[in-house]
C-alpha cells in the first residue's frame, strides 16, 4: 500500500502568522500519526516562514511512524540540520532563494556529479535519499546514476491537467517516468497539488508508488472536514 506523508508545513504558518504556538506544530504532528498517516513531512526554508529550525528538531522526537525532511541541499544549513536530527528520509530539492512553494525537479543530468557528491554524504549516515524530478525519463535515468534511492514525482503537471479534465494524458508521462524508475530500481515518491480528487487515478495509474506527500491539499480540507477526517480521506484514496 502506498504510505501517506503528512506535510505540516501549513500548520506551522497558521501558527506564525499570530506568534505564540497556536496550533502547536507538534501536537499536531502526534495527532496526524495517530490519526492514521504514515509519516510526517517537513521543509525548511532559511527564512523560517513556515516551518522552523527549531522545530524540526523538537518534531524529530515525537515521530514514531517516519520522518521525511525535504529542502534545498545546497544550503549548508539544512544538510548540517538533517546529519543532526538523522531523519529516516531526505527529500532534496532544487529550491531557489525566496521561492514561494516548490515548482520544478532536478535537472540530473546538469548537476549529476553535484547530486552524487550531495547524496553520498547522507547515504554514509543511513539516510534515505529521494531527489524531486519531473516526469521526463531522460532525467530519471540520470537521477538512478546518482546513488538515490527513490526518485520524487513532481505531479503539478499532472493536478493541473487533471483539474481541466484531461486525466489521462495528465498521467502519461508519469506512467513513463514511473516504469523506466521501476526498471532501474528506484523507489518512487510522488507530491505537489495532490488532492482527494486527483490521489486515486494517480494511485492506481502507478502500482509501484511508494509514498506521497500532501500538505497544502490535506491541510486546507482539514479547515472543512476536521483533521482526522482529512487524513483518513487521503488513506482512503491510497487503497
Amino acid at each position: 500500500m502506498t504510505k501517506l506523508s503528512v506535510n505540516i508545513n501549513k500548520i506551522a504558518t497558521l501558527r506564525n502568522s499570530r506568534g505564540g504556538d497556536n496550533p502547536n506544530v507538534l501536537k499536531a504532528a502526534i495527532d496526524i500519526q495517530q490519526f492514521g498517516a504514515d509519516g510526517i513531512t517537513v521543509h525548511p526554508r532559511p527564512d523560517e516562514r513556515h516551518i522552523r529550525y527549531s522545530d524540526v528538531r523538537e518534531i524529530r522526537n515525537v515521530v514514531t511512524t517516519e520522518f521525511n525532511i525535504e529542502g534545498n541541499c545546497r544550503e549548508q544549513k539544512f544538510i548540517d540540520l538533517v546529519l543532526e536530527t538523522k531523519p529516516q528520509q531526505v527529500t532534496l530539492v532544487p529550491d531557489t532563494d525566496g521561492q514561494l512553494t516548490s515548482d520544478h525537479g532536478w535537472d540530473t543530468i546538469r548537476h549529476q556529479s553535484y547530486l552524487k557528491e550531495t547524496i553520498t554524504i547522507f547515504k554514509e549516515q543511513g539516510i534515505r535519499v529521494s531527489i524531486f524530478v519531473d516526469p521526463v525519463v531522460d532525467m530519471v535515468i540520470a537521477a538512478a546514476d546518482t546513488g538515490t534511492d527513490r526518485i520524487e514525482l513532481y505531479t503539478e503537471g499532472y493536478a493541473r491537467l487533471f483539474a481541466s479534465g484531461k486525466k489521462e494524458e495528465a498521467i502519461v508521462p508519469y506512467k513513463l517516468a514511473a516504469a523506466k524508475a521501476t526498471e532501474l530500481g528506484l523507489g518512487i515518491n510522488a507530491g505537489h497539488d495532490l488532492d482527494m480528487n486527483n490521489l486515486q487515478y494517480f494511485r492506481k495509474n502507478i502500482p509501484s508508488l511508494s509514498e506521497v506527500s500532501i500538505g497544502h491539499a490535506l491541510i486546507a480540507d482539514a479547515i472543512y472536514f476536521g483533521l482526522e477526517n482529512a487524513v483518513q480521506i487521503y488513506k482512503r484514496q491510497l487503497m
